[in-house]
Order: structure tokens, then sequence, then C-alpha cells
């Protein structure tokens, strides 16, 4: 017999359109909408079309009225932030992480920590810190993602802060971030996670967790809308930071616009950027309420069962797992290439890449290919809610047995 979620999975599939249509298992690049979240998106048009002032004023039993106060107040609860002060809207993974980053007040000395396979959205911005001087140091990464052990190797008195992705875009290692969240902050050490593809797969408690940054773009793992995420900041981090570009709406009484004073704004709403995407805030509203109501431990729950098959199936076919296969370091990403296709034999394996991303395309299966630092490819499946047992299997069924 099947497995089946926690929730009712064939009334769920009706909610997307895209299971009409497509095998989809590509959200780590880029998620369909659910018709929640079309329909949320449409409501806020015509908001904006007919009567855009509601957009920012209360209005009983409008759930469009007052956006910016409900965002915050709603994605801090989804999260657990200790106040919605500590939530603001933002553009994408990688403004927000820039935005952190200029605003830290760095000193001299003072060195960052990463693993060598993050996204280069949380990377760049770390990186660009060595130009006043700030060190970056690269954690090996054998397993794929940040370990305890790894960081512990590089870390010492001048550590000021430490990022990694909770999922890793690459190779679906799962971080532990209990237990690097519990290191930094027994060494008072800044925590930053790179949430984008985890933080509608798996619950995130960032109080619980010891993190003091979190960024995430809403079009992955958010079933939102590309152009509009979120930023966390502890408070009490965050009065430490002084934002290197200002808004206007970013700073305390500034509806008293020619005041011009530009004492921040409390907590992370001192890295508001002026009037944000509206049609983008309500997208993501919509989405935190789907996945609240599905409930985020039951969406993790059937996304590893749904990993830990398709992983099964292509071992079992001779295909090379990236993905580790320990419980508790995967998630909704499962990654695999021909197992004797490395740096040295990309000629051939490059090819063969490429011609089964065509056998599955012709087959309406959507997944991506990516390669790593020595241009190796992978194949990259990643799922979400919706997605059914018959089509993870249908990768393996359609690519077939692997024969060199």
């Amino acid at each position: 017999m099947s497995a089946q979620p926690a929730y009712d999975l064939d009334a769920l599939r009706t909610q997307f359109p895209v299971t009409e249509v497509s095998t989809y298992l590509n959200h780590a690049s880029i998620s369909p909408l659910a018709d929640p979240v079309r329909q949320m998106i449409r409501q806020a048009t015509d908001r904006l079309t007919e009567n855009p002032s509601t957009l920012f004023h209360p209005v009983p039993g409008d759930p469009l009225s007052s956006l910016f106060v409900s965002f915050s107040t709603e994605v801090a609860a989804f999260i657990n932030a200790a106040s919605p002060q500590e939530v603001v809207g933002t553009t994408s993974t990688s403004s927000a992480l820039n935005a952190v980053a200029q605003a830290i007040l760095w000193e001299p000395g003072d060195n960052i920590v990463f693993a060598g396979v993050e996204f280069p959205s949380n990377v760049y911005p770390w990186m660009v810190l060595e130009r006043r001087g700030v060190e970056c140091r690269v954690a090996p990464a054998p397993d794929g993602g940040l370990t305890v052990e790894a960081l512990d190797a590089l870390v010492d008195d001048h550590t000021r802060l430490v990022t990694v992705s909770a999922v890793q875009f690459l190779s679906g290692f799962r971080a532990d971030l209990a237990a690097l969240g519990a290191y930094c902050a027994a060494r008072d050490i800044l925590f930053c996670v790179d949430a984008i593809q985890a933080i509608g797969h798996m619950p995130i408690d960032v109080q619980a967790l010891h993190i003091d940054i979190l960024a995430t773009g809403g079009q992955k793992s958010l079933l939102a809308v590309p152009g509009q995420g979120f930023l966390y900041v502890r408070e009490a981090v965050a009065e430490t930071m002084q934002p290197g570009l200002v808004g206007a709406n970013a700073v305390e009484d500034w509806q008293h616009w020619l005041r011009y004073d530009m004492t921040p704004s409390k907590g992370a709403q001192r890295f508001l950027m002026g009037t944000p995407n509206l049609i983008g805030m309500a997208a993501v509203l919509a989405s935190v309420h789907l996945l609240g109501d599905l409930g985020v431990a039951n969406i993790d729950a059937w996304t590893q069962h749904l990993s830990q098959l398709a992983m099964h199936d292509l071992t079992a076919r001779g295909y090379h797992v990236l993905t580790p296969q320990m419980p508790g370091r995967y998630g909704p990403i499962v990654t695999f290439r021909a197992p004797d296709a490395d740096a040295d034999h990309l000629d051939t394996a490059e090819p063969q890449a490429t011609a089964w991303m065509q056998q599955l395309d012709e087959q309406n299966i959507v997944i991506t290919k990516h390669w790593d630092a020595a241009k190796v490819p992978y194949l990259r499946i990643s799922t979400h809610c919706y997605n059914t047992e018959q089509e993870v299997l249908r990768i393996g069924a359609v690519l077939g047995d692997y024969h060199a």
C-alpha cells in the first residue's frame, strides 16, 4: 500500500493547476502557484485598481487591509519570531543578505565562516566585505553541507558570523540548525540562515534554533512569487546595525516626512526600502496560510518520504545519488548523476545529462540540471507538498536502469 501524507493529498492537488499539465519536480528553482495564492494576487491587483489606500489602513474583516502590519505579524508567527518588528519584506535572499552584511559594524580582523557549497546569494554578500578587511573562511563539506565539526576547525576568537543554507541547493544536504545555532550562541557568534530551500518544507523556529538572521525569497520553498520574500533579524542584533541604504520609511517618526531624522526604526523595520511589492506581500501571506493549514511538519514528513523513495529507486537503478541518505540529513531535494561521471569524463557526462533532460522533457517531467565546482553535471529533483510517490518514481521509469 502506498503511503499518504497527514493531509488530503488528492484535494490539495486540485489547488495546483500544474498537476494537470506536467510532473513538476523543480521547486528548488521556482514553484508553481497554488490557486489560493493566485486568487490572493488577483484580489490585491483588484484592490490596487479600485481603492489602493485600504491596503495601508485597518478595515475590519478585510484580509488585505493594513498589509504592512499583517505581513510582519503573520510571518513572525510562522517562524516564531519574538516580535513582528523582527520581520520585514524584501525582494530576494540576495538583497536581504547584502543589506545585513553592509549594516553590521565590522571590526578589523573579523572573519565569517561558510561551507564551500553555498549558493552565491549566501556567499557574495559576505565575500564583498573582504574589501573592508573581513576574512571569509570556507569550510570543507565532504557530506554536502556545513557541520559543527567542520565549523569548529575554522572558528576562532575573531569569528563574527556563521552563515548556512538550511537545505543546500545542489546536494540537498539538510543542516543541523539546532546544533549549529547552539554552537554559535555559546560563542556569541551571529548565526545566519538562508532558508529559501526550506522555509515551506520544514518547521523553523528562529528562537529555539538561536537564529539571529534569516533570509528567503518567496518563489521556491515558500510557494509564493519571485521578487518578494522576507528578512528576519533578532531585535537585539538589529539594534546594533547601521544600514548602508536607508529608505524613507526605515526611520523613527517616518511619517514626519520633512523632519529628516535618520534615527533607524526598531528591529528589522530599519531595512525597509520604501513602498514594497504589495501584490507580492499578499501572495506570501496566502502561501503562509496554505502551508500553515497543511502543517509544515506534515509537509516535511511527506517530502522526506518522497526523497527517500527517489533515492532508493535511483540507487537501485545504478545511479550515483549525491544527496546524503542518512536520516536527518536530507529534505525535499534529491540530486544524482551517472556513476562514472567526473571531471575526467566531462566530454561524455555533459551530453549524457543533456540527453536525460530531453527524455524527461518529452514526458512532461520538469526537473533541472546543475554543475558542481568541477562542472560535473547533476540532475536535481525537488518536491513539495502536493507531489506523489508515482511522480518521483517516473524519473527512474523514464530513464531506466543505468548502463555505461
